[in-house]
């Protein structure tokens, strides 16, 4: 599977699970880490690992497993390294103190857009 199509799955699964402002970062030629940063959040610590689930659930059903998982006991920032995309599912004041999006200001981004065709 190409890493933007991995990358849009994570987010339809972050979306499932009602992730809010769901952002796909292009990190190709700006990081030599990984290809796409996937960065959403929720209100509560419950909702951030109800989303993390659902994204490790719905990629290992096509065999694509994290390398590396961070965070998941405090429920506050959870990191699922894919190798070539990071999900980022932070509580909602966490993703506004540390502000991946201006860290990052030179990557291309895009905004997830639930497609209804589907």
């Amino acid at each position: 599977m190409e890493t933007k199509a991995i990358a849009t799955k994570i987010a339809a699964a972050a979306n499932d699970k009602k992730a809010k402002d769901i952002l796909l970062l292009n990190m190709e030629g700006l990081s030599p880490v990984t290809d796409y940063y996937v960065i959403c959040s929720a209100g509560n610590s419950n909702l951030v690992k109800t989303i993390a689930d659902n994204i490790e659930d719905k990629l290992g059903e096509d065999g694509v497993f994290p390398t590396h998982k961070e965070g998941y006991a405090d429920g506050r920032w959870i990191l699922l390294d894919y190798g070539d995309i990071v999900a980022h599912v932070f509580l909602e004041e966490e993703r506004d103190f540390y502000n991946l999006e201006q860290l990052w200001a030179d990557a291309p981004s895009e905004a997830f857009v639930e497609n209804d065709n589907e």
